[in-house]
C-alpha cells in the first residue's frame, strides 16, 4: 500500500469511528451525567475525524505538524470520555470494549505520525 492509500485508508477508518461513536452516543442511557459526556464524546471522536482530513490538506510541514497534534489531543480526549462512562458505571464494558480499541489505537497511531514528522523537520 503506498502512503496516499494509507492516508485514504486512515481518513475512512477515522470517518467510520466518528460513525461508531454517533451510533454510540443515540444508545446511551437518557441521565444527565450520560448526556453531558456523551456530547464531549461526541465533539472530541468527531473532530479526530475532520482534523485528520484536515491535516491531509496542510499547506506546510508546520501546518501538518500543527493540525495531527490537534488529532491526538482529541483521540486521547476520546479515550479518556469513554474511560469515564465505564468506570462511572454508566455503560457496561462489553458495549465499549470495541471503541476503547479504536480510540487507543487511533491515538498510538496519530503519535507515530506526529512523532515522525516532528524528526523529520
Amino acid at each position: 500500500m503506498n502512503k496516499l492509500e494509507q492516508i485514504e485508508v486512515l481518513k475512512q477508518r477515522t470517518k467510520d469511528f466518528a460513525l461508531r461513536i454517533i451510533r454510540f452516543f443515540q444508545a446511551l442511557p437518557k441521565t444527565e451525567e450520560a448526556r453531558i459526556i456523551g456530547r464531549q464524546l461526541l465533539r472530541s471522536a468527531t473532530s479526530v475525524a475532520a482534523n485528520y482530513r484536515a491535516a491531509c490538506r496542510a499547506r506546510s510541514d508546520a501546518e501538518f505538524f500543527s493540525k495531527i497534534s490537534i488529532v491526538v489531543e482529541e483521540a486521547d480526549e476520546t479515550l479518556f470520555w469513554l474511560e469515564l462512562l465505564l468506570e462511572a458505571n454508566i455503560i457496561e464494558k462489553y458495549l465499549i470494549e470495541s471503541l476503547l480499541d479504536e480510540s487507543d489505537q487511533l491515538v498510538k497511531i496519530m503519535n507515530t505520525i506526529r512523532h515522525n514528522k516532528k524528526t523529520k523537520t
